[in-house]
């Protein structure tokens, strides 16, 4: 397997994501991301700059020229750059932001215990 296919795996389960997903975030077929990651087809430089993008990496981490940041980034690529433009938003929206999050957050959270306790009651 060659360092840029190598590389494309290693970041694509880094982040958690399917062949599937990344693709649908890349905006290509599966199939041609999944020859991509294989090493049998190469990607055109568009579409390897929109998967550094979901993937938040550089171009050159991409292709193997740097090594990987270890900076710790947001999973989606949508919510990180939406994050990144929230931090320039004044406090008073920000503090807003925070709690719509919060309840968001909460909400999964208790969601997530109700079904467990259905899931046990229901055994």
């Amino acid at each position: 397997m060659s360092a840029f296919t190598e590389r494309l795996r290693s970041l694509r389960e880094s982040r958690q994501l399917t062949q599937i997903r990344l693709a649908e975030l890349v905006g290509v077929d599966p199939r041609a991301y999944n020859r991509w990651e294989r090493g049998t087809i190469a990607s055109h430089l568009d579409t390897l700059v929109r998967i550094a993008d979901v993937l938040q990496v550089s171009l050159d981490e991409l292709v193997g020229r740097k090594p990987v940041s270890t900076e710790v980034r947001i999973r989606n690529h949508v919510l990180d750059s939406l994050w990144q433009q929230a931090d320039m938003l004044p406090d008073a929206s920000q503090q807003a932001l925070v709690l719509v999050i919060d309840g968001m957050v909460k909400q999964a959270q208790m969601e997530k215990l109700i079904g467990k306790r259905i899931a046990r009651s229901g055994k």
